[in-house]
């Protein structure tokens, strides 16, 4: 679903506002009304010229995922379970990582048992968070029957998302001001996370009254299926004071600033009814995050253990492409000749990664890779720059065929490293797949961002110069007997 971000209400309503205040700062002379309400006009009319100039911009915003049931709830623990099981066996050594994880999948189930409610009270610095909190403290939380606990989270500025909100039952979303781009796309994950949100506009006070409706409309309508309209609630956590002014008697003014009570009704009255009806639904869509992020850890560890297994094996078989290249050349680099050597590689990574490749599986994948890489340019690209690398050495040996050598390994290693991008960035299957079947325009785009990451000139220069000695190593007997010879 694709909303728009319309702020005419919001700067016609700050346009106005700010003209009031001016209006109450200053004298009132008749003319100094007259400027003031024209200056008034203008600002509001600036804010709609504003509005119309920029135009509306559609933003990408989940709608609410299908509600949860107990079963989905405990097939997500049972997979999440699988997953750390699979760990266990993969692991070498006592890791505190997996037994924090299995202790806290073990308590998983425990959870759905439980009745307290988490809530957190999430937005962006200087919206009302901390008054919002101290006001809930004093009052709110102390009537109520259930146990909850309230949590404030905050993000640094605009463009830093909100952290963790994984264990919380309710997020209670506050903005003071018109929804910005980057509070949209937290309410997006927020809504597709299956978490339960109330969006908080805090500080109305500081709009004029007749503005205020208008704009809690405005927000209920730009979330129209999204967001239920009683979900969307106006506050006034901590409301500024009104300076109140008396005529005397004798004919002075007195003037003072005198306190306004909070305005939370709204936004209590809702979490009240919450509580009381949701306590359950609640309680699974936390559970179920839960597993899922639990899940996410067990995979990021996986990935790590399989990953540091399968470095060592890109960088066996790119040395031993490079040495089949120099021992038996070809007038143009293909890469179709070193197929052989990347499909055992294929079988070799697959494994690891639990995708068991047959040898024929492994030939296929592996002159696809090659393909792509010559359709992409990657060859001729490699080439040319390993070419260039290589004349800064003093190195005769086998001139011609060095070149291919050292291609045949880069382009190896990219193959290599791109097979482990690809199958990290994949779900982890529970069984191990002995018919598995490639995503190729994921492994497109995978290879293209892993051959610009090793482009980087300092990497290729490592490379080119451990190329060398390796080939170097491995030939110079070689040359030497052939020198003697001749």
């Amino acid at each position: 679903m694709a909303v728009k971000l319309e702020r005419p209400i919001l700067m016609g309503g700050i346009g106005l506002s700010l003209g009031l205040w001016l209006l109450q700062g200053l004298q009132h002379s008749a003319s100094e009304f007259g400027q003031l309400v024209l200056l008034s006009l203008v600002l509001g009319s600036t804010g709609l010229w504003w509005w119309k100039q920029q135009g509306t911009e559609p933003l990408p915003l989940s709608l609410p995922p299908e509600p949860l049931n107990q079963e989905l709830v405990e097939t997500a623990i049972s997979q999440t379970q699988t997953l750390i099981q699979r760990l266990a066996t993969e692991i070498a050594t006592e890791d505190s990582r997996f037994n924090a994880l299995q202790q806290q999948t073990e308590q998983l189930k425990c959870h759905l048992q439980r009745t307290n409610l988490h809530i957190a009270l999430a937005g962006h610095k200087g919206v009302g968070k901390t008054a919002l909190l101290q006001r809930f403290e004093s009052d709110w939380l102390t009537q109520q029957s259930q146990t909850l606990s309230l949590t404030e989270v905050s993000a640094t500025d605009l463009n830093t998302p909100i952290p963790n909100l994984t264990a919380m039952d309710v997020v209670v979303f506050i903005t003071d001001a018109d929804l910005t781009d980057p509070e949209f796309k937290i309410l997006s994950e927020l809504i597709a996370n299956h978490h339960r949100v109330l969006l908080v506009w805090n500080k109305q006070d500081q709009y004029l009254i007749g503005d205020q409706p208008v704009i809690l409309q405005q927000l209920k309508t730009t979330l129209t299926g999204v967001l239920s309209s009683e979900d969307i609630v106006a506050i006034a956590a901590s409301p500024n004071p009104v300076k109140v002014r008396q005529h005397q008697e004798d004919g002075t003014v007195k003037e003072w600033l005198e306190a306004q009570s909070p305005i939370l009704a709204p936004l209590t009255g809702r979490l009240d009814s919450i509580i009381s009806q949701e306590q359950q639904a609640l309680v699974l869509a936390t559970t179920y995050r839960e597993a899922l992020a639990l899940r996410q850890q067990a995979k990021e560890i996986l990935n790590q253990l399989r990953r540091e297994q399968a470095l060592p094996l890109v960088e066996q078989y790119q040395w031993i492409a490079a040495a089949a290249t120099v021992a038996n050349p070809v007038p143009v680099l293909d890469m179709l000749a070193t197929a052989a050597v990347n499909a055992q590689l294929v079988m070799d990574l697959g494994a690891i990664y639990q995708q068991k490749f047959s040898f024929q599986q492994g030939q296929e994948v592996a002159t696809t890779i090659s393909t792509q890489m010559l359709k992409l340019g990657f060859v001729e690209m490699s080439t040319q720059t390993l070419t260039s690398l290589l004349k800064s050495n003093t190195v005769t040996l086998i001139a011609g065929s060095l070149v291919q050598g050292v291609s045949a390994a880069y382009l190896t290693r990219i193959a290599g490293l791109s097979l482990i991008e690809y199958f990290q960035a994949q779900d982890i299957p529970l069984e191990a797949s002995n018919n598995p079947s490639l995503n190729w325009d994921h492994l497109k785009k995978t290879l293209q961002t892993v051959f610009q990451q090793n482009q980087q000139a300092g990497l290729l220069q490592s490379f080119v110069k451990q190329a060398v000695n390796y080939l170097m190593m491995q030939f110079k007997p070689k040359q030497t007997v052939e020198s003697s010879v001749s």
